[in-house]
């Protein structure tokens, strides 16, 4: 596998938080488990992966900032070079015992994503990219689908939980799109509903309330991949909306116009 040295560090890291989570993931009934609000829980697992993932990255490139769902954000020496990074996307199926969830690492450069790593350790599948060298599964090349149609288009989604406040406009997105599509799926991890989408499992995804380290390498993979992204409310920048559409070139913009009706 080539890449860059930052590619490398984070696939390293990426790698590393995967072995201690699934470690803790065969023992899922014994896990220390905080309640951080309605539905959205944090682990002992989520915390210590998060920690060894900043030992990783900040060991190697302390002038860099720091942007993590547990940690928080940190400004660095260097203001043009941020880490982004989610240690267990998909908490609550890991912590339900679905072996659906993922480590996602992305390299901020002058507010561009232009390395991006979602590692899913349940299938040891590493989807990988950087700016310019197209997208990655394991050791394969990847692409978005080819499909033209939105009837035959599987798409995905994340349905709000607890105090969320987009669940009637998601309602509404469901109320329009499940008529038009082969199906709609909801995951329940949003960086491998991205890493999906660039390698063509999935035809198009949504979703109206993320924090960027959701979908800060998701983006970069579904471009490298050959697909679009943008956020929900048109001219709006993805990770600053919190929202996100990510589709083929044939598929985004129906997929768009239809998210984007008034109600």
């Amino acid at each position: 596998m080539q890449g860059s040295a930052n590619l490398n560090l984070m696939i390293k890291a990426a790698r590393k938080a995967g072995r201690s989570l699934v470690k803790d993931f065969r023992e899922v009934e014994n896990l220390q488990v905080s309640i951080k609000g309605a539905g959205d829980f944090v682990s002992r697992a989520d915390i210590m992966a998060e920690k060894l993932i900043r030992e990783e990255l900040m060991g190697a490139r302390p002038t860099y900032g720091w942007l993590g769902e547990e940690s928080g954000e940190t400004a660095g020496a260097d203001p043009t070079r941020r880490w982004i990074v989610d240690p267990l996307d998909g908490t609550t199926n890991f912590l339900h015992g679905l072996p659906h969830w993922a480590v996602s690492i992305a390299l901020e450069h002058k507010g561009e994503i232009v390395s991006a790593v979602v590692y899913d350790p349940a299938k040891d599948e590493l989807f990988w990219a950087e700016k310019g060298a197209g997208a990655w599964m394991n050791e394969g090349r990847i692409r978005v689908s080819a499909r033209r149609n939105m009837a035959e288009a599987l798409l995905a989604t994340g349905v709000p939980f607890g105090t969320k406040k987009t669940l009637p406009a998601t309602m509404r997105d469901l109320a329009r799109l499940m008529p038009a599509t082969a199906g709609l799926r909801r995951f329940g991890a949003a960086s491998l509903d991205l890493a999906y989408v660039a390698g063509g499992r999935l035809d198009g995804y949504w979703e109206r309330e993320l924090g960027a380290w959701d979908m800060a390498a998701g983006i970069l993979l579904v471009k490298e991949a050959g697909g679009f992204t943008s956020a929900v409310r048109a001219g709006r920048e993805i990770l600053e909306s919190g929202s996100v559409i990510a589709a083929n070139a044939e598929l985004f913009g129906p997929l768009s116009e239809i998210l984007r009706e008034p109600t």
